[in-house]
């Protein structure tokens, strides 16, 4: 519903509606802004929804903004990158959110244009349900291995052979995958298939593929839940989910041959080796250096190019600004990668162009 009320043009006759019909029309109206700008104090509410990996820190962004900014309200509807991108294109939100950014084809189906800005980053991790087993290393050929289905059995010779300080437990492996439409699941066959050419032939890559073997999970925490209630299980999750669940973590065989640990130094580390292009679109198949974790990806806000309603324009450019700022702390308190300075100033000149009205600024 598109509605129009502006508080500074009213008419003698208008000035006589009652405070109850005042009422009713700002309430008809949502609180936004239209064309003409947003009267002062008038409440702006967004809706968005996409990524359950930024899920979490989403949420703690925008409810500490409207705390810190009662006129802006933001609800994030966490579906996952898939269905995201579906309710972005087709506008019924007011921004969406990916773990893999859009498309040129995707991007071409949205009439208004489209704004891709990264937000934060974190680690996709392979976390498993072994109660005895700590420190598990497992190298790049075990892992596709295991998710092929060519490696069934946890002390199978291969997995022993590279953990020779660990007792391996006789049970089968469970695999848990997700069963939604997942960005998350984008980054993670992305990397498998610039790894193995095996995988790349046989399931290849996208937001949603046919596992060769295993059980699904709807969004990062329903994956969680599966390997917390199923010995014996390995599953790929973000790294918050994993760590708030208490779930071990392999650490991962990167391109020199290293193992390394998902960690905030070991994720910095890679993105510090990645160049982000004029349009922020960048996908971390393989990253190189001897520090880096092999699997770590940005995850996007996807805002229009064109608002109708100024209001909600100026309101998006307030949440990314909080984002940029407040929010980055944040994200290294709860296991997210804070963006580098340089990505954040990228990010800052490319979401200012968004309402004519506001400017951003870092703090």
């Amino acid at each position: 519903m598109q509605c129009s009320l502006n508080l500074f043009g009213i008419t003698r006759i208008t000035a006589k509606i009652s405070a109850v019909a005042l009422t009713i029309g700002l309430v008809a109206c949502g609180g936004g802004g239209d064309t003409d700008g947003t009267a002062p104090g008038a409440q702006v509410n967004l809706v968005g929804a996409g990524a359950s990996f930024p899920a979490p820190l989403y949420q703690r962004w925008f409810q500490e903004l409207s705390q810190s900014d009662p006129d802006l309200q933001v609800d994030y509807q966490s579906v996952g990158s898939g269905a995201g991108i579906e309710r972005f294109t087709q506008e019924l939100v007011d921004f969406g959110a990916s773990d893999v950014a859009m498309t040129d084809e995707e991007i071409a189906q949205v009439s208004r244009g489209v704004i891709l800005l990264p937000m934060t980053a974190g680690c996709v991790v392979l976390a498993y349900n072994l109660p005895d087993v700590s420190g598990l290393k497992l190298s790049r050929e075990v892992y596709v291995d295991i998710l092929l289905g060519n490696i069934t059995n946890w002390n199978d010779p291969q997995i022993a052979a590279i953990n020779p300080d660990i007792t391996l437990p006789d049970q089968t492996i469970t695999v848990v995958y997700r069963s939604d439409g997942s960005g998350t699941t984008g980054v993670f066959t992305k990397h498998l298939s610039a790894i193995s050419p095996e995988w790349k032939e046989k399931v290849g890559e996208g937001k949603t593929v046919q596992w060769p073997v295993g059980i699904g999970g709807a969004k990062n925490d329903g994956v969680t839940a599966s390997i917390r209630q199923t010995e014996g299980a390995i599953g790929y999750v973000e790294y918050g989910f994993a760590k708030s669940a208490g779930l071990n973590m392999a650490s991962l065989e990167n391109s020199s041959g290293n193992y390394i640990e998902a960690t905030a130094k070991s994720a910095t580390a890679t993105l510090e080796a990645v160049v982000l292009p004029e349009n922020l679109r960048a996908f971390i198949t393989d990253p190189e250096g001897d520090n880096s974790y092999p699997i770590v990806t940005y995850t996007w806000m996807l805002a229009y190019g064109q608002y109708d309603d100024a209001g909600k324009a100026q309101g998006v450019e307030k949440m990314i600004e909080f984002g940029l700022n407040e929010g980055q702390k944040i994200s290294g308190e709860i296991g997210y990668i804070p963006l580098p300075n340089n990505v954040r100033q990228k990010v800052l000149e490319t979401a200012d162009k968004i309402s004519p009205d506001y400017n951003i600024t870092l703090k």
